[in-house]
Order: C-alpha cells, then structure tokens, then sequence
C-alpha cells in the first residue's frame, strides 16, 4: 500500500486538479450550451453558435444549438482572414452587430461571402468579453429569410453574453 505523501504534487493533488477542472469545464459547457438553446427558442432563430477565440483572432465555432442538424457548421473556423484588429477593436468596446439582410448589409465581401457559404441570411452577434480580453462572439443566424433584429433581441444576446462573460468558469478559464 503507497503511503500518502506530504508533496504538494503528489498523485492526489494532481488527481483533485484534473477533477477541479473537468467540473469546472462542465460547468462552462452546460452554461453555453444552455444560453445558445435559450436565445435560439427566444429568437426563433435557425442557429445559435459560439465562436470561441483559442488565440488572438483565431477561433472556431465550438457550441452549437440548431433548428435542424443540416446547419450545423460545428468546428467552423470562420472567415478568419476577415476578422482583424479592426473588427476585433469593434468588439472589444462592446459592439454588437446585427445584420438585417446579408444581401443588403454593407459588411467586408469576405464577411458577407462567407456568411453566404453558411446559409445565413441575417445575423446578430455580441461579445463575451472576460478581463483577458474577447473570449470569443455569440452569434444568431437566421438562415431562412432575412430578420429585423428588435432592440429586445439585441438586448437579450448582450445579456446572454455578459452572463457568460461573468460565470467564474468563463471569467477565470
């Protein structure tokens, strides 16, 4: 039988670590999760995702909640030749942006190129900004015509996002 060990880094320290953050990174999921599935019933939306930023400007859509399983773009890594510093200042003061009608919307052709490539018509997106920085964008797509988005739909993604933003298994990842 091992005897328990004074080492700080014995195998029951690094044993309660790896717990501490598997519950820590189901916690994250299950708040996301839930956030994306609330704003697709609120909104009546075709797909919510979560554009998670793994490194400066980088990321990939890592959550999703669908209308139906043909629009999943789960693992997407987006037009990230067209999110630069400028978009990313844009978004780190807060800024939401609702798109109306892709077609219609002045937006970078890259941007509206790929949003096209995704079926998406209209588009709301709003930060989720930590004390590091933007960790990454909650985004509505409605795929099936265009949408007016209300002041109460831009509302309750700035919510949904600073929520997010706020959760200790967010805030201090």
């Amino acid at each position: 039988m091992l005897e328990p060990s004074s080492n700080p880094y014995s195998w029951d320290s690094g044993l309660q670590r790896v717990v501490d953050r598997l519950s820590k990174n189901l916690e994250r999921d299950r708040l996301v999760q839930t956030a994306a599935d609330q704003l697709k019933t609120c909104f009546q939306a075709d797909r919510v995702v979560l554009y998670y930023f793994y490194r400066q400007w980088k990321g990939q859509v890592t959550f999703e909640s669908l209308s139906h399983p043909r629009l999943s773009i789960y693992g997407s890594t987006g037009a990230d030749e067209c999110f630069n510093d400028e978009y990313a200042e844009r978004y780190l003061a807060g800024r939401i942006r609702a798109i109306d009608d892709v077609e219609q919307s002045t937006i970078q052709p890259c941007h509206s190129e790929f949003l096209r490539s995704i079926q998406v018509k209209a588009n709301l997106a709003a930060p989720i900004l930590t004390q590091q920085g933007l960790w990454g964008l909650l985004i509505a797509h409605h795929c099936q015509a265009s949408r007016h988005w209300t002041p109460q739909d831009i509302e309750a993604i700035r919510a949904a996002a600073n929520q997010l933003a706020t959760a200790p298994s967010i805030c201090q990842n």
